[in-house]
């Protein structure tokens, strides 16, 4: 186990109706925020107008910036800082699920910034400051209403990239999974996917002697496994949700980073897809990492056939090690498909004709590498999506 600092500074207020304490924590930190959304579902449903009694009641004021899709824009990033300037506005509130609330992270480094916030997501910059924010999570996914990480699409180019920095932890988050009932059955499974990729990030390391870390992961990954199926019942399960809502939040807070190192090389490769398709990020995690599971399988058979043992719960077969590890990785797309997600880039209509593009922009040219558990060049993710076709 490698030596490790943690700290997670964001508060967490889990439960039902808990979107009621929404002004009373906003009110800390400052009376003028920016209301940050999506599309209309959260006005449907009431939540915004529950969320503005609560924040009046307070005696905080708010202006509103909706319009964040699925693979949140630049554009109105931009919007945001410029608004945010504009109405002298000192706290940022996300309603929504992980693409509203890395639009809200953007914005709140961008504003203290003097220069292009997308230099913080190409490496040009560090941020120094930025504005406090919280969130209300409606999408049990991503993870990003307690990370430190942010993903944000550039238009020009297509460019999908992440920054990641402590500034960019929400200072509190508000996770009621009665507002994930009325979720379309496509985004659940989207959300369980990512869920699960983020475990399984974690999971595939170099770094040996991590047990206590690797029984973590697993048995997030097996509540989620367990969980998921009873989310897409017609009769809400609310203590499905609580344990896909709360496991998708542990799976990204860095806990289970301490004393290794993850890969996030499936992640990369997916952001190019995204980036360019617009696709949800969960359907592309759902073909990409099966995909990357079998040609990095040879790196390490014995941590593969573990991952089939101790979450497939696949029979141990000491004389082939590979055999194991392929049952596993069977398991788990089969079990993806059962949620009515993609396996292949077919099942989404993308065909070979961007597959050399897309390697080159993840790896800049061929002048770098992506993932860690298998350092991977151009030619290597090439022949990944080619497996994914």
């Amino acid at each position: 186990m490698n030596n490790f600092e943690y700290q997670n500074p964001t508060k967490i207020i889990f439960g039902r109706d808990s979107e009621a304490k929404v002004g009373a924590e906003t009110a800390k930190f400052s009376k003028k925020v920016l209301l940050h959304f999506g599309g209309a579902s959260a006005r449907k449903k009431g939540l915004l107008d529950r969320i503005k009694a609560s924040l009046s009641s307070a005696g905080v004021e708010w202006t509103e910036l909706g319009g964040v899709r699925p693979n949140p824009v630049l554009s109105l990033v931009n919007s945001g800082i410029e608004l945010c300037r504009k109405e002298k506005i000192g706290f940022i509130l996300a309603v929504g699920g992980g693409s509203v609330i890395d639009s809200a992270k953007a914005i709140a480094v961008g504003v203290p910034y003097s220069g292009d916030v997308w230099d913080f997501y190409t490496g040009k910059a560090v941020p120094a400051s930025a504005l406090p924010l919280g969130t209300v999570l409606t999408i049990p996914a991503a993870g990003s209403e307690s990370s430190s990480g942010s993903v944000i699409t550039n238009e020009a180019g297509l460019l999908k990239r992440a920054l990641n920095h402590d500034l960019l932890y929400p200072r509190f988050s508000i996770l009621n999974p009665v507002l994930a009932f009325t979720l379309p059955k496509n985004q659940r499974a989207y959300g369980v996917a990512d869920i699960m990729a983020h475990l399984m990030e974690r999971y595939f390391t170099n770094v040996p002697a991590v047990e206590f870390t690797d029984r973590l992961i697993e048995a997030t990954l097996k509540t989620v496994i367990s969980a998921a199926p009873r989310i897409f019942s017609d009769e809400p399960d609310y203590d499905a949700w609580a344990d896909v809502m709360w496991a998708g939040t542990i799976a990204h807070n860095n806990l289970l980073d301490t004393g290794r190192i993850g890969d996030w090389a499936s992640h990369d490769i997916e952001h190019e897809l995204s980036g360019i398709y617009d696709i949800p990020h969960g359907a592309g995690l759902a073909i990409i990492f099966p995909s990357w599971m079998r040609y990095t399988l040879s790196h390490d058979p014995a941590r593969f056939a573990q991952f089939a043992a101790r979450v497939w719960h696949v029979e141990p077969y000491f004389f082939d090690t590979n055999r194991v590890a392929e049952e596993g990785i069977q398991r788990l797309s089969k079990f993806w498909s059962s949620l009515g997600l993609p396996s292949r880039l077919a099942d989404l209509g993308i065909g070979p004709e961007n597959l050399s593009l897309m390697a080159d922009k993840c790896t800049s040219g061929d002048t770098k590498t992506v993932g860690h558990f298998v350092e991977l060049r151009k030619s290597d993710i090439e022949k990944i999506y080619n497996a994914a076709l």
